[in-house]
This record gives C-alpha cells, structure tokens and sequence, in this order.
C-alpha cells in the first residue's frame, strides 16, 4: 500500500481521536459486519486467501471499519494481527507511523 493512501487513512482516523476506547469497544462490539460472521461461517470458506484479500472480503461494507482500525492502532500498534478495520496487519503495521505523527490520541486501555 502506498504511502499516500496510508497518510490519507491516518487523516481519516482523526475524526476518532479524542473517542475513548470504551466507546469504540462498544461500536465494533455492536455493528461490526465480523462480530455476525464470526457465529456463522467464514467468508472464504476452504480458499486460502491472502492477507489483503481477506481483509478486503471480510470487511467490505462495515460501517465501523474506522473505529475498528483506530481501535487496534491504539491497543496492538506495530504488534498487530489479523484483519482490522478492512487493513491486513503489513498495512496496519506500515499505517502505524503515519497514524502516529497525526498527534495525540486518546490514551492506551
């Protein structure tokens, strides 16, 4: 993922800045697409689908996707796993510094 759209998305997640933790827990918690898919079956199936895919099919129109992502920056930051907020963990991992240099954020849980 290039550069540019990483600084693009950091932008994006300012609007969450100042949202406390609890309260993007609750949002994922409550209208996150995955939370409903996770007590169903996965969306790929028996593919094997790399990172980017993944995270692309799973998340495709989740409206929390942003409170999903600032959520994980803020608690795994360049530790992170997974799929979160429709990013693979190499794109969290490289957004990671771009979201950082956006300022202060509400502190870690």
């Amino acid at each position: 993922m290039n550069d540019l759209r990483l600084i693009g998305i950091a932008w994006r997640l300012d609007r969450l800045r100042w949202t406390p933790s609890e309260m993007l827990v609750d949002v994922v918690q409550r209208d996150g697409l995955c939370m409903v898919v996770a007590e169903e079956e996965p969306p790929c199936g028996d593919e094997v689908l790399a990172d980017r895919t993944l995270a692309a099919r799973l998340c495709a129109g989740c409206p929390v996707q942003d409170e999903c992502l600032e959520l994980e920056l803020r608690t795994a930051g360049e530790d992170t796993v997974g799929v979160w907020g429709g990013l693979s963990d190499d794109d969290r991992r490289d957004l990671h510094p771009h979201w950082l240099r956006r300022g202060e954020r509400w502190s870690r849980p």
